[in-house]
């Protein structure tokens, strides 16, 4: 066993995980801070950095944030987070405390999201996120190695880039996590229920699946006058256990500022998702598959079928934790992330290894 290898193992307390060169520090001073709890002091949605806009192909501005390393280790891989459906940015809160200073990362809102423009219906697909997600590679990390984070909807959007440019991981892109995802097999009802409003249940939630771009208008009125409602609604189906009140309000707010119509035009895509047999992709280089036990809506067992299709990945599944498992169990989260940061920077420093 290398001496790097007893060093990290100490540090960060992860088994059988090779690292070398500057990876080290990294991993060691990451696992220091989510001891800690970083960002639990934190005001939730207060990290913020300089804007940058990416155009997308299609001329969609998309926002981006990136977070540069302070003195961090040459050559250390450049994270990029992308979040998922009705969220923003913000909801990388506790890993952005986690990394910030540490090494470069990058945040961006989805199109239609948060602070993003918004996408003509017809673009609004799980295979164009794929695509801007090449186009923020692009212009704004143009080289150097790359680990993909992705959370339910930024899941499936790292795997629409895998399916169009294959070449991209073990090239460019030397490590993914994958976070209460899935590539498919989703019932897509599960994933809009907690955005709707009391009483659509059953044939009524049918209906305004059916017909919701036309009755956004009307959904959104109900929306607001339901606030009681919604706050149950995503407690239960964003979190497993019971976690601060902030954090609840905190993912509230993200869904409530999503407009209806952008939920509804970008629902049919989860419906039509069938993208396993891309995954095979992922095999060449580092990849983590995080998932909590008691999630709602990407169920665990997603993440255990994704697991079966590459053999080589990590299966992370944290206990009694529910869709939200970035906030809700930040700790386990980053920790992860640090072996997969570390994993992937080996690969990447030797490939043959």
């Amino acid at each position: 066993m290398s001496i790097a290898k007893r060093i990290f193992q100490i540090a960060a307390g992860a088994a059988g995980v090779a690292v070398v060169g500057g990876a080290v520090d990294v991993a060691r001073r990451r696992a220091v801070i989510a001891r800690r709890g970083s960002g639990e002091h934190i005001e939730l949605g207060s990290l913020h950095s300089p804007s940058h806009t990416v155009v997308a192909e299609d001329g969609v501005p998309l926002h981006v944030e990136i977070d540069e390393a302070e003195g961090g280790p040459e050559g250390a891989p450049t994270l990029v987070f992308v979040h998922g459906y009705a969220l923003n940015l913000d909801c990388w809160h506790f890993q952005r405390a986690g990394y910030r200073g540490l090494i470069r990362a990058v945040y961006y809102d989805q199109r239609s999201h948060g602070r993003s423009g918004r996408s003509q219906a017809e673009n609004a697909t799980i295979e164009q996120l794929g695509v801007d997600l090449r186009e923020v590679l692009a212009q704004v990390v143009p080289e150097g190695p790359v680990v993909l984070v992705g959370h339910s909807m930024g899941g499936m959007s790292i795997i629409a880039l895998a399916e169009a440019h294959p070449e991209l991981f073990g090239d460019r892109i030397v490590g993914v996590a994958l976070m209460a995802t899935t590539a498919g097999g989703l019932k897509p009802h599960h994933v809009l229920l907690p955005m709707l409003p009391k009483g659509f249940g059953g044939q009524m939630l049918s209906r305004t699946i059916l017909g919701l771009s036309k009755g956004a208008r009307m959904v959104e009125g109900v929306r607001r006058l339901s606030k009681d409602f919604a706050i149950v609604a995503t407690d239960r189906f964003a979190f497993g256990s019971d976690v601060p009140g902030e954090y609840v309000k905190f993912v509230d707010q993200m869904l409530a500022s999503t407009p209806f119509d952008v939920l509804a035009e970008f629902f049919p895509g989860f419906d039509s998702l069938d993208k396993f047999a891309v995954l095979n992709a992922l095999d060449r280089i580092p990849t983590t598959i995080l998932c909590g036990t008691a999630d709602r809506l990407t169920s665990v067992g997603h993440s255990r079928k994704m697991h079966s299709l590459l053999p080589h990945s990590t299966l992370v599944e944290c206990e009694g934790a529910g869709h939200m498992v970035i906030m809700e169990r930040h700790i386990e989260v980053n920790k992860a992330l640090d072996e997969l940061i570390a994993a992937a920077d080996e690969h990447w420093r030797d490939p043959a290894g």
